[in-house]
């Protein structure tokens, strides 16, 4: 699949998955880079990746030379998880650990365990020539509605619209 993405976030993408391929760590993106896929219009910020924390140790050689926060564990009024952060060649890569990931709801009235509100596997697809682990919509698009902002309703305007056409 061709995907207008800029050189900085190609050059990011092609370099961490194949860290996760080289160790044969599953993962899976989500975030607005899992929207673009879905057709969002937003540009690409930073590349949001979900694995099991277990994996930071194996990843952290890794990428030592680029990590600008982490591993950690991050605590505020929507989130409760261990994180791991980078920056390669100006793009930001976020991976946080699923197996500790809580989120606050849209009303921030209670935690959520978001792996076990995650139901479906990611899916294998082609991006530019790389072979990547996006998050299925129909998780993203559940996700995405327990967060605020516009650019959250933008993409999930974008994921259903997917969602309606292909399921």
């Amino acid at each position: 699949m061709k995907i207008e993405l800029n050189e900085k976030v190609t050059s990011g993408l092609r370099w961490i998955v194949a860290i996760f391929d080289k160790n044969k760590i599953p993962y899976k993106i989500g975030g607005g880079f899992a929207a673009k896929i879905y057709g969002s219009p937003r540009e690409v910020n930073d590349i949001d990746i979900s694995l099991s924390g277990k994996y930071f140790s194996i990843i952290v050689p890794e990428v030592s030379d680029y990590i600008t926060a982490g591993p950690k564990h991050y605590l505020n009024e929507k989130w409760d998880c261990n994180t791991l952060s980078v920056n390669y060649q100006g793009q930001d890569i976020d991976m946080t650990d699923v197996d500790t990931l809580k989120m606050t709801d849209l009303k921030m009235t209670k935690w959520m365990n978001v792996k076990e509100n995650r139901l479906f596997d990611g899916i294998i697809t082609d991006i530019n020539g790389i072979a990547v682990s996006i998050m299925d919509p129909r998780d993203l698009i559940s996700y995405k509605k327990e967060l605020g902002g516009e650019h959250q309703l933008i993409d999930i305007d974008a994921i259903q619209k997917y969602l309606n056409k292909n399921l």
